[in-house]
């Protein structure tokens, strides 16, 4: 199965301060356990291109996009939120994450890979349409699952995300849309201290309270994800994948371990199977502690390409 690992020099410029937890040390990290895991041989390295502003509007609004550019500083940083800011490089970045998964999109629908991970940054599942938040920027998922069924005339694609904080953006994006059903757990209550009350009946949303384990959200998806996906048959497959659920990372609360997520991607790659000829693209969001995300992320590509 070619399983494509698309990223760009680009993401390592974006930083926001050496204090902060969303740092480009995390990709380094990804990319040492991949060569230590000797998977990376075996993926298809795609080159993340820029999106475009009509992309961009698939789901965010013009306005978003002009105070972004406008404000894109020379030097120095500028504060969207006490948690974000961009320097020199961000916006650029921003649309590369968001090009890296249009260009994902494309390569599975053009059988060039059957399923793909996006090494990305800045995360994206935060950005509302009209909103920069949480780290986040433009929101890198909703776009390409938006694209998707735009440009390829799907009628129905599903969103799973497991990162530790609820994915407000990307609920927002597509809150009452009967052609998208998102499924998520996380930590609550947690920021964004939302999702506890779905906004529509296509929203799968989970949360769970600090120190839940991974048997504990393994049961969550048998017995609620599950059900929802195979009756609602997706042609596609995206994820936000977020790995700050671990225990040993200090952002989040929660208890899972790698083997917890490469059996979550194995649950995923079922449904994929079954019923979206096995599309699946998934994009880097939150995890923070560097050891374990290099290592949870193997845990995850592995299972996507078989290895």
């Amino acid at each position: 199965m070619a399983t494509g690992y698309i990223s760009h020099p680009d993401f390592f410029k974006h930083e926001m301060g050496s204090y902060h937890p969303e740092s480009p040390q995390r990709l380094d990290a990804i990319d040492d356990q991949l060569i230590l895991s000797r998977i990376d041989d075996f993926l298809t390295h795609i080159e993340a291109p820029l999106a475009t502003e009509e992309q961009i509007q698939l789901v965010h609004d013009h306005a978003l996009i002009q105070y972004l550019k406008e404000h894109s500083p020379k030097n120095g940083y500028f504060e969207i939120d006490g948690d974000t800011s961009m320097n020199p490089h961000t916006y650029q970045a921003a649309l590369r994450a968001v090009g890296a998964c249009i260009a994902a999109v494309d390569a599975i629908m053009q059988g060039k890979i059957n399923n793909a991970f996006c090494a990305v940054r800045p995360p994206g599942h935060h950005a509302e349409p009209s909103q920069a938040k949480g780290f986040c920027f433009f929101n890198n998922i909703a776009i390409a699952a938006k694209y998707a069924l735009e440009h390829y005339g799907l009628q129905k694609v599903a969103i799973i995300d497991f990162d530790v904080h609820h994915g407000n953006g990307t609920e927002a994006a597509f809150h009452q849309d009967p052609r998208v059903l998102m499924c998520s757990f996380f930590q609550h209550p947690f920021y964004p201290y939302s999702g506890d009350h779905p906004s529509s009946a296509n929203m799968v949303n989970i949360p769970v309270p600090a120190f839940t384990k991974g048997v504990e959200i393994r049961a969550v998806v048998s017995d609620i994800w599950m059900p929802r996906l195979e009756a609602f048959a997706p042609e596609f497959i995206f994820i936000s994948a977020g790995f700050d659920a671990h225990r040993e990372d200090d952002l989040g609360q929660l208890s899972l371990v790698e083997a917890d997520y490469a059996w979550i991607t194995q649950e995923i790659q079922k449904v994929a199977k079954q019923f979206a000829h096995g599309r699946i693209l998934s994009t880097l969001e939150g995890g923070y502690h560097l050891s374990v995300l290099g290592r949870s992320v193997v845990a995850h590509i592995k299972e996507l390409a078989e290895i």
